[in-house]
């Protein structure tokens, strides 16, 4: 939960920030956009890492390591030194989600994998949502550094109970050798798998559909909803409430309906709040309440019905590379949201009606590669 958690808990405190280190909008978005592409970076070496040092220690090591970027990135006094300690933060940010996967498949298959997946996403989707609820809260009664102690002290916790509780999933026998030569072995094995880039590619578009409007939170909470730093929840209630719908959802549908069935549903469900999101944003005067972010809530609903159905499916694939593939499959994901949020997101955060196209776009976008993917013979009966 750290990872997503801290990417979007100072958006409520981009003004303050600023305003006291001299950024300008621009350098305000690259805190989101460094922390990303650096997370995306980094999350090839997560997998790989624990495929051949053990699940616990690279989660521990990622945890540790992130509590002291967010220490400093709470003593910045410069936009540089921001940067620069979020992008520590990014790089060790993705133990948790990347190898957090391995770990669900290491332990569990069938239905079984896919409840526990559903559940993590749940997770995954609440703590972007609830974050700058927090950071907005956090600001009304301190300085936004108090957003990073804050940061700070919950990885410390997190590490603590890791430390106590967490177990090794990924026994000593199992384990592949660390060495440059093996990485690139395992890398070109799932990058020439032809069903690699269907399988991450439809997921990373298909959740490219809720990001855009996350990445540009603070243009579209302040600017385009005209309201303020306290007021996050008004985007983010809704698209956390469709993400748990759409996961809980993806855990009871498990065993009762078929992978292939299910991500067919969630892409269905992404397209109908589509149509609905651009009509709106099309017919309505001005972005109002509730009917501006109500079609982002059943966006979510497809987005979570699908993500850990795919996630799955691409595991699934590599059964001796669980975390390579889950380091691939994360690179995929953040690099698309690393672009949306550096670049897309100055461009269309101007108006609710570019939004609502872009959202569309990629849920589209996430569809027809779906639809378009190579077929296996076990399909037929799905």
């Amino acid at each position: 939960m750290f990872g997503p958690f801290s990417i979007d808990t100072l958006f409520p405190a981009f003004p303050a920030v600023a305003a006291d280190l001299g950024a300008g909008p621009v350098a305000m978005q690259q805190t989101i956009s460094v922390y990303l592409i650096a997370y995306a970076l980094m999350s090839l070496a997560h997998g790989p890492l624990s495929d051949a040092l053990g699940r616990r220690s690279v989660i521990l090591a990622g945890v540790a390591l992130f509590t002291l970027a967010s220490i400093g990135c709470a003593l910045a006094g410069s936009i540089e030194s921001l940067l620069a300690f979020r992008a520590l933060q990014g790089v060790s940010a993705g133990a948790g989600m990347i190898v957090g996967r391995a770990i669900v498949r290491d332990c569990f298959d069938g239905a079984d994998a896919q409840r526990l997946m559903a559940s993590i996403s749940m997770i995954f989707g609440i703590a972007p949502a609830i974050a700058p609820i927090v950071g907005g809260w956090v600001i009304a009664f301190a300085r936004w550094p108090m957003i990073f102690w804050l940061l700070a002290a919950f990885s410390l916790v997190l590490w603590f109970v890791c430390l106590a509780w967490l177990p090794e999933t990924h026994p000593r026998e199992r384990r592949t050798p660390l060495s440059m030569a093996e990485l690139v072995r395992s890398y070109r094995m799932i990058l020439t798998d032809r069903m690699f880039v269907p399988l991450s590619l439809s997921g990373t578009l298909g959740f490219g559909a809720l990001f855009v409007y996350i990445a540009s939170a603070p243009a579209f909470v302040l600017g385009l909803l005209q309201l303020d730093e306290q007021s996050f929840a008004w985007l983010f209630v809704p698209a956390i409430g469709g993400m748990m719908t759409g996961s809980l959802l993806s855990g009871r549908l498990a065993g009762r309906l078929s992978p292939l069935a299910t991500v067919r549903l969630g892409f269905a469900i992404m397209l109908a709040a589509s149509v609905v999101n651009i009509a709106f944003a099309w017919l309505l005067p001005r972005p109002m309440l509730p009917w501006s972010v109500l079609p982002i809530a059943l966006q979510g609903v497809g987005v979570a019905l699908n993500f850990p159905t795919l996630a799955l499916l691409l595991l699934d694939r590599y059964p001796h590379h669980r975390g390579a593939a889950s380091s691939m499959q994360a690179f995929v994901n953040l690099l698309v949201s690393a672009l949306i949020a550096g670049g897309l997101s100055a461009l269309l955060s101007d108006s609710i009606l570019k939004l609502a196209l872009a959202a569309g776009a990629f849920s589209l976008a996430g569809a027809a590669v779906w639809w378009l993917r190579p077929r296996q013979p076990t399909e037929r009966s799905a």
